[in-house]
């Protein structure tokens, strides 16, 4: 294959201590990249990096990348940042592309959050103030469309907790289990991700969590939307960043980069198909999602290549189980390599690149093991899948499917109905300082059309754990349950 891309360069890194320990998100993103670089045994490979990408993180830096290569010898490089509803993956095809068509001979891909630093600013009482940076990149990434709609905001805001928990509430019903129930599947579920956490040197969060303390809120562990408690919610409140370094075959040849390092992207495949939760005609059901893991999945086995270790997206259990199913795999099999989201942390934008940067040096230390990542942007909106092997079973593939999964799936028309009756399709309670502030209903009406629903009826609230209320009729009155 001319211009075979392949993985050369990995550096990750995590701080705790108080604030004096910490780096802001800029200088932990640029050890990052010092530490990928010196992981490809020849600092040559700056003079060969054309391309920098970045997903945007909470941070104010409007060029992080012209920074870190200005600093260290390869000014050259074309910038990228890559704002939030992207796909981390799709950073990583779109460098895997441009090495086949000589575009550019190799890629920095960098990311990484100090959330951490600024708590402990916080707590210390010091000022947390960042690098200032004003020029543009060369270039801005962004969507093209909007991950919510207004009804879905004026309900639940912009928090993600509160749409993921509807459509857990609408799996948890298709798979037949009581509310009751369903947690303590969710407990259990995620029990063994806290076990994988405390085995990972990465992991944020070392500690071992039985299924009750999982499942049961607390003081630790308070409810934010039923059914998440904190526990089952990404952590992001960190200080960790990782970068990959891809490049061509050739340059990996020409700098007499071990093989030892090198990792091969094998197949990829992701839909950026876009509809709010609310009009999607089956909550937990996206078709984007099942026509990229059919495609990735038919890819690998024509090429007699079966994965063996996964890192399903994991900010709320409901993602991984979504990914689990459509990729059928087996409940006995780990969904995770890194403890996932809620223990080994969670940077807000680039959490699929520390998870690929970790599988990936699994493969390093197992030469015969698959990898296959999963990520999501948004709302569970987009996802992306991606196998990685050490030797190259075949040359890379990738596509996007977003035009399959838009001729088969359209948006459901919201209702215009002020009063009437509909069917419960998913539903939460969201929380504050432990106490319920209001329960969330997304109907279709009589009429086949979509509505969102509140009540803060402690009637209402109290029943919505207790009792089913998925494919139950309710009468609105405006946008309340009545």
């Amino acid at each position: 294959m001319i211009n075979r891309p392949v993985l050369i360069g990995i550096g990750s890194l995590q701080q705790k201590g108080s604030f004096d320990d910490l780096d802001e998100a800029l200088v932990l993103m640029e050890k990052a990249t010092l530490a990928a670089i010196a992981d490809t045994e020849n600092p040559s490979i700056v003079n060969y990096i054309d391309d920098i990408q970045i997903p945007k993180g909470d941070w104010t830096y409007k060029d992080p990348g012209k920074w870190i290569a200005e600093k260290h010898g390869f000014s050259h490089a074309h910038t990228s940042l890559t704002k939030i509803g992207i796909l981390q993956q799709s950073l990583i095809n779109s460098a895997c592309t441009k090495i086949l068509n000589g575009d550019i001979r190799a890629s920095l891909i960098v990311g990484g959050e100090a959330r951490y630093k600024k708590i402990q600013a916080l707590k210390e009482g010091l000022e947390f103030a960042e690098t200032e940076l004003t020029v543009n990149p060369d270039q801005y990434i962004q969507a093209k469309e909007d991950l919510y709609i207004p009804e879905e905001v004026e309900a639940l805001g912009m928090m993600a907790v509160g749409y993921y928990a509807i459509i857990e509430s609408a799996l948890r019903f298709r798979h037949g289990r009581t509310p009751q129930e369903h947690e303590n599947f969710l407990g259990n579920y995620y029990q063994r991700f806290s076990e994988v956490a405390e085995q990972n040197p990465h992991a944020w969060n070392q500690q071992k969590y039985s299924a009750e303390e999982i499942c049961t809120p607390s003081e630790k562990n308070k409810r934010i939307a039923y059914p998440y408690n904190k526990l089952h919610n990404s952590s992001w409140n960190v200080n960790q960043a990782s970068a990959l370094i891809l490049c061509s075959e050739d340059i990996a040849d020409k700098l007499n980069v071990p093989i030892s390092k090198r990792i091969y992207p094998l197949v990829s495949s992701e839909t950026n198909h876009m509809i709010a939760l609310a009009q999607r005609p089956n909550l937990a059901r996206p078709a984007g999602l099942y026509l990229a893991a059919d495609y990735l999945m038919e890819t690998a086995y024509s090429h007699q290549i079966k994965p063996s270790l996964f890192e399903l997206y994991s900010c709320f259990p409901v993602a991984v189980q979504l990914f689990a199913e459509a990729l059928n795999v087996p409940d006995n099999v780990d969904k995770t390599v890194t403890g996932g989201m809620p223990f080994a942390g969670g940077p807000l934008n680039n959490y699929m690149l520390h998870a690929t940067a970790q599988m990936l040096e699994k493969i390093r230390s197992k030469p015969a093991e698959i990898g296959l990542i999963t990520g999501v942007s948004g709302l569970m909106t987009k996802q992306a899948f991606a196998i990685w092997g050490k030797e190259p079973l075949m040359d890379f593939q990738s596509k996007d499917v977003t035009n399959e999964a838009s001729a088969i799936e359209a948006p459901v028309a919201m209702s215009q109905e002020q009063n009437g009756e509909g069917t419960v399709l998913g539903c939460t309670t969201l929380f504050e300082n432990h106490e319920p502030i209001k329960s969330v209903f997304y109907i279709e009406d009589s009429q086949e059309k979509r509505k969102v629903l509140t009540s803060t009826d402690k009637e209402v609230i109290n029943h919505l754990g207790e009792e089913e209320w998925i494919g139950k009729k309710v009468r609105f009155k405006s946008n309340q349950v009545s």
